[in-house]
């Protein structure tokens, strides 16, 4: 036979009613955070899983504010090389409207002027910036205008050439922005022509074109092409040399004033030249879109087309500027295109951390989230049985050996 004192009573029930309002609370407490493990103790092996989903979270969490950091960036460079083709694009129509030989020269200071409108709006665009304020095409110089203008009226690139980059996810990097130097100022220039040495009055090169890219590439193979010099010898004929001293093909290899000839597959006409004169033919130069700008604004206040040279040099000035313009709009497009790229990966990035975001809090839900039914029925039950308990314990509480003496 066991004795029970009233002492064990007292504690037994005591504690029995702990026990029932310790998982009443956490009952209620699942109910109302809406999880069903609040503390390790509650699930240590699920407890710790959820660490690790959280941690996972976290690092998706920060790779997409990357991405939408990236996105934004790419598309605001996208939409400022859109608009700098656009501006181009007006400034080649009115580089053509300028060769029009019937205009007079107001026309032409006419059409200079919004030239000088339009290469303001073309270096409003260069410098644009970004929304805490950087300058998206300095390079690593974010805080540095990226174009400036010297006191002599050109446009100087101010920044350096380095590019940003980003992780969007684990190993997965984007460039985030170009510096200008490579989109605006690094443009193939078109082929000309210079005299360089003799002191023949009228003596001048003009009508340089490149007739045969194929031509010019079997020259220099191997290598880039360099300038070639012309020099009229003794006998009348032209005789061209490369930068290394080789000697170049020269059709037709006698000099006459006023006719084309062509070597390396570029096209040139020499007028007023006698034995000793030498000229040069630029090739692979590199100029930026301001200072094409600038040399056609120049060139049509300048240039007086009444005379023979006058008109020659009007001339190239138009062709030459078409050309460079032609390549200036291809340098950007060719950027766009690289833009497009970066911007399909950067999408294609977002959607693989939107799907990942998703599963990952699936299964954090499974593990974390408490079955409402559930978790209502254990509390109306915990409740009764709480109620039960302390009903019972008051009833027992009350009993003594003195009430049987």
């Amino acid at each position: 036979m066991i004795r029970i004192s009233s002492q064990q009573i007292f504690s037994g029930g005591i504690n029995r009613l702990q026990e029932l309002n310790t998982s009443l609370n956490n009952t209620q407490q699942q109910i109302s955070t809406g999880k069903r493990v609040n503390k390790p103790s509650d699930d240590p092996v699920a407890a710790a899983r959820i660490l690790k989903l959280d941690q996972e979270l976290s690092r998706v969490e920060t790779y997409q504010r990357n991405v939408d950091l990236a996105d934004n960036r790419l598309k605001q460079e996208e939409s400022a090389l859109s608009s700098s083709i656009d501006v181009i694009q007006r400034i080649r129509e009115l580089t053509v409207q300028a060769g029009n030989g019937s205009l007079s020269p107001n026309d032409r200071r006419s059409i200079s002027s919004e030239l000088e409108e339009r290469l303001g709006q073309l270096a409003n665009i260069a410098n644009t910036r970004d929304a805490s304020g950087e300058y998206i095409f300095s390079g690593f110089q974010g805080s540095v205008q990226a174009f400036k203008q010297d006191p002599d009226g050109s446009w100087a690139y101010q920044g350096d050439e380095g590019q940003r980059v980003l992780e969007i996810d684990d190993g997965v990097t984007v460039p985030i922005s170009d510096n200008g130097k490579d989109i605006f100022v690094k443009v193939p220039a078109a082929v000309t022509g210079e005299y360089v040495t003799g002191a023949t009055p009228g003596a001048r090169i003009s009508g340089v074109s490149v007739v045969s890219e194929a031509d010019l590439s079997a020259a220099y193979a191997g290598g880039f092409p360099d300038d070639i010099s012309i020099q009229i010898d003794a006998g009348g004929n032209l005789v061209a040399t490369d930068s290394q001293g080789g000697n170049l093909n020269v059709v037709p290899g006698g000099y006459q004033s006023g006719e084309p000839f062509v070597v390396a597959g570029v096209e040139a006409t020499i007028t007023g030249a006698v034995p000793g004169d030498v000229f040069n033919l630029e090739i692979n130069e590199r100029q930026s879109v301001f200072g094409t700008i600038d040399n056609l604004i120049s060139g049509l206040n300048s240039i007086d087309k009444t005379s023979l040279d006058g008109q020659a040099a009007f001339d190239d000035l138009i062709a030459n500027s078409l050309i460079n313009l032609d390549n200036a709009q291809e340098n950007i497009i060719l950027k766009q295109t690289e833009l497009g790229g970066r911007m399909n990966a950067v999408e294609s990035t977002k959607t693989f951390l939107a799907d990942s975001s998703v599963y990952t809090n699936e299964i954090r839900s499974q593990l974390q989230d408490v079955d409402y039914a559930e978790a209502i029925s254990n509390l109306s039950f915990q409740s009764f049985v709480l109620q039960a308990a302390q009903q019972s314990f008051a009833q027992v509480s009350q009993l003594s050996l003195f009430d049987r003496l």
